[in-house]
């Protein structure tokens, strides 16, 4: 304070000292005594230019009230609530004696935000409901009314929000942003749409959240640096991290980060680096090696996993780390701390630093202790809870006990109930189930999991349903209930196919992954349905219970595809492969190998065969994983053939020898296989039959599906063929990475354009994104042959085609490819991609590989597994395409006589195996 105006201030004290000496000779009670000493220091202030700002921005009142909210407002500011509720009160009275009912409509919003901060719930609806009934009642229509009521809707949608009724809140930051908008107010509107976007996030809807912040971009472009903007470019940066798109999530949030550092604003700089946080740990999760196998069998929904934490994930959760502690000391609040906290607990638990996790999870015990409930801060507790569970599976400590930790989760349920937060109820529940179970309590688990889904189901939160149907699903197979097993399981899988456009992102509060959380739900449910009856007269599986299965297969599958994109892939009506197979192509079979803990077992569709074949091989998942892991890495060793052979022969008699007798009475001519886990990383035409001294693509010709279902499959004599042909042949050095010099690739293009006389050509510097981009916009090309560097991943973002200036990710490159699609409804015949690889050491990279194959929308996708020697591949595609134009031929007849001659000139596995044709085979 300056000398002028401390000097100020004693005057005032003087002058206020006699007036309240004279009031006091005259009788005036206190009340009276302090609206007029109130009155007269508003009046000074005024003179002197001092401001007096309140919750909510209204002018036009008596400066006695409205100076009581002021006060109100710096003691909430401060943390003294019980304080500013009396004195809100005592500004809600003055309003309603002066009659002013915009006035009290203010103070009384302001005061459910005090007891919402409380803990107070009811009191807070009822403010609130007070408020807004003023106002719907109240005659001023003035520009004043409009901005109270924005900001109380505001109010309401928080507290509705943190009391679990997302959608309310939704409607609530709707009419706020419509409110704002007549009052001509961009930065409410603003506000409001930030809300907006945090409800959808709640609701699981990321990509709708997505587009209302993009929207939002233009109007904060014209906004100067503010605390809003900080708000709603970090708003930006976490719906960025849900969707999978974790490099711009990053230069977001560092940007939100800057803004609310200059304005010197602590709490949004501690939101911001926590943030940053969960952003840094998502992408150490996204480098999470694949070397691993994991078993699904006795996966529950709130396990415990430990998995090797590679370099590069290191790096980021150290990252993580530091941003959450940053997020501790910058925090003006102490649900912030603990949020930032229980994030750094989930890091130090996978970098396995057990003793700093007890230290930290002291801390944060100590402090949950003393914050009012609250929706976020029942959330904090349940998963505080769980991470307790893991650090004492880890450590077998007993502190804190596990009668302890059942206690946390009684009580954050308690709380949830009294303010009426069923989906805290139905989490907390579903959770302390799970601890039961944990401790081989059935019989308490089962009537916890039970409780917790009866309350999910009735507010319809699908996303925490699916987990107790899941959990109950296990708890009565470990009882032997079969039937009651595989019903709750079929349930949890049908709640996941209405979620599925954001499989990944269920449950942001614990942010599973799919492998963990999503995938054993199906495998679980496939593993019962494939157990044989115990009846007396058979062990044999039924008719429905195969169906079942392999429709679970298929839906797995194509969540897999869905959560690779964070996002719907199949846009189209697809067609069943059935008929296929029964009505266009009598002479092909299908094949559904499924690996399980403890056996294989392969179901065989024949063409117009209404039953399904169904056989097991007695090997163990491990065992299996163990043979195709050494194949796999023998297959890219030129000098291993003799291994390779000895291998390939024993998946052959796993997938292929039970099934011999049937192929060749239906006259198969064509193997169509939809692979499951690590034997989609083994291209089939490899398998030997060491009988007949064959490799099984000498016998039959070979496609791969992603799924049950193709996209209007049709063959491609019946349609007029013109091709873009693009490749990249020279040397690059893009991102940090080198890539060789490929000289055949122009040969191999040129042959190409002499099989299809209608093309264009994308050569060298010619192949950039914007001419590939212009190129399909201009024609609907029927084949897209691109012969470059390129990898496939289980990451999209590692996932990428090489152009001349740059890598070309899954997203774009798909983006670009449905182009095509734009102009009519026919989808791309062929997309080859040639010297195309799966990245080494990652098991799902195969992934990319359907990834990019399915939501390219082409019918069919020629690729290779492994890059080879650009010599042999131009020899292989020139084959490739004089075969299709033979009208008798099938694309995979092609694929299929192609790979013979290679093998005829190059004995070599790795030179003519890694082929793959994945899609349409006709």
């Amino acid at each position: 304070m300056t000398k002028k105006r401390f000097r100020f201030f004693l005057v005032v004290h003087h002058f206020l000292k006699s007036i309240i000496g004279t009031c006091k000779s005259r009788f005036y009670s206190k009340k009276w005594l302090r609206r007029i000493t109130i009155a007269v220091l508003a009046t000074l202030l005024s003179i002197w230019g001092i401001s007096v700002p309140a919750f909510s921005q209204f002018t036009q009142t008596q400066p006695n009230a409205q100076l009581l909210v002021e006060q109100g407002r710096k003691l909430y500011e401060t943390g003294q609530l019980s304080e500013a509720v009396i004195i809100l009160q005592q500004a809600t009275d003055t309003f309603n004696l002066q009659k002013d009912e915009l006035g009290k409509a203010m103070a009384l919003s302001n005061l459910s935000l005090v007891f919402k901060q409380l803990g107070q719930w009811k009191k807070a609806e009822g403010a609130i409901t007070q408020s807004l009934n003023l106002l719907k009642n109240s005659q001023l229509k003035t520009q004043n009314f409009a901005i109270i009521l924005a900001q109380t809707l505001d109010i309401q949608g928080n507290l509705q929000l943190e009391l679990g009724r997302t959608e309310q809140a939704l409607d609530s930051w709707k009419q706020s942003a419509n409110t704002y908008a007549q009052a001509g107010d961009e930065v409410g509107i603003i506000r409001s749409l930030i809300n907006q976007s945090m409800a959808e996030q709640a609701l699981g809807l990321y990509h709708q959240a997505r587009t209302t912040l993009e929207e939002l971009q233009p109007r904060l472009e014209q906004q100067p640096d503010s605390l809003v903007k900080a708000i709603a470019l970090r708003s930006f940066g976490d719906v960025l991290q849900l969707v999978g798109d974790l490099e711009p999530s990053f230069k977001v949030l560092q940007q939100s980060r800057d803004i609310a550092k200059k304005l010197q604003s602590p709490s949004e700089i501690s939101a911001t680096l926590l943030s940053l946080g969960n952003t840094a740990l998502a992408l150490g999760n996204s480098q999470i090696s694949q070397q691993n196998s994991i078993s699904f069998e006795n996966y529950t929904p709130l396990h415990c996993i430990n998995r090797p934490v590679s370099t590069e994930s290191l790096k980021f959760y150290q990252q993580a780390a530091q941003f959450y502690e940053e997020a501790v000391t910058t925090a003006t609040s102490p649900l912030s701390q603990i949020q930032a906290q229980l994030n750094h607990l989930s890091i130090l638990l996978k970098l396995q630093q057990w003793s700093q996790a007890k230290k930290l999870s002291s801390e944060i015990q100590v402090k949950l202790a003393k914050i009012p409930p609250s929706h976020t801060a029942n959330y904090a507790q349940i998963n505080f809870a769980q991470n307790l569970v893991c650090l004492k599976q880890a450590t077998n400590a007993d502190i804190p006990s596990s009668k302890e930790i059942a206690q946390m989760l009684a009580t954050s349920v308690q709380q949830a109930r009294s303010m009426d937060d069923e989906r805290s109820v139905a989490y907390g529940l579903g959770a302390l189930g799970g601890l039961y179970l944990e401790n081989q309590d059935i019989s308490n688990a089962q009537k916890l999991t039970q409780e917790a889904l009866m309350v999910a189901q009735a507010i319809k939160a699908g996303d925490i349903g699916y987990l107790w149907q899941w959990q109950l699903g296990y708890i009565l197979r470990i009882q032997g209930d079969v039937t009651g097993a595989i019903a709750n399981y079929t349930e949890a899988v049908n709640t996941l196919k209405y979620l599925r456009n954001d499989l990944i992102t269920l449950n942001p509060d614990v942010q599973f992954s799919f492998r963990d959380n999503i995938e054993p739900v199906y495998r679980q449910l496939v593993d019962l349905l494939l157990q044989p009856s115990s009846t007396v007269s058979s062990k044999s599986i039924s008719q429905k219970n195969l169906k079942q299965a392999r429709g679970i297969l298929e839906t797995l599958q194509l969540a897999e595809l869905e959560n690779f994109f964070r996002e719907a892939c199949l846009k189209a009506v697809p067609e069943q492969i059935d008929e296929v197979v029964d009505k266009t192509d009598g002479t092909a079979a299908v094949i559904y190998p499924i690996i399980l803990a403890d056996h294989l077992d392969i179901i065989l569709k024949l063409p117009n065969q209404t039953e399904l074949s169904h056989y097991t091989i007695n090997k163990k998942s491990r065992d299996v994983e163990s043979i195709l892991e050494k194949l796999q890495k023998y297959l890219r060793e030129p000098d291993r053939i003799n291994d390779v052979n000895k291998l390939s022969q024993q998946v052959y008699s796993w997938l292929i020898q039970p099934l011999e007798t049937e192929l060749e009475r239906m006259n198969i001519k064509t193997l169509v296989f939809v692979l499951d886990g690590d034997l989609r990383n083994i291209p089939m035409a490899v398998l030997y039959d060491r009988e007949h001294q064959k490799y099984l693509i000498q016998k039959y010709a070979i496609s791969l599906a992603p799924g049950l279902q193709l996209i209007e499959p049709k063959s491609l004599q019946k349609v007029e063929i013109n091709g873009l042909i693009a490749g990249v042949s020279e040397q690059r050095k893009i991102e940090g990475r080198s890539f060789a010099k490929l000289k055949n690739v122009e040969v191999e293009l040129q042959q190409i354009q002499s099989a299809i006389p209608r093309n264009a050509e994308l050569f060298n510097q010619a192949f950039t994104k914007i001419n590939l981009q212009n190129q399909i916009k201009k024609i609907p090309y029927t084949v897209v042959h691109i012969a470059t560097h390129g990898e496939f991943s289980s990451n999209p973002n590692k996932t990428f085609i090489l152009t001349w200036e740059q890598l070309l990710k899954a997203k774009d490159f798909d983006n670009l490819i449905r182009l095509s699609g734009q102009r009519e409804s026919s989808a791309i015949e062929l997309l080859v991609l040639s010297a195309c690889e799966t990245a080494q050491g990652d098991k799902r990279a195969t992934l990319g590989l359907a990834g990019i194959a399915v939501r390219a929308g082409a019918r069919s996708t020629l690729a290779t597994l492994w890059a080879v020697d650009d010599k042999s591949t131009a020899q292989f595609m020139s084959k490739f395409y004089q075969e299709l134009e033979n009208s008798k031929v099938t694309k995979a007849e092609a694929v299929r006589r192609a790979q013979i001659q290679l093998l005829t000139d190059y004995e070599i596995p790795y030179l003519w195996a890694p082929y793959i044709l994945v899609g349409n085979w006709l």
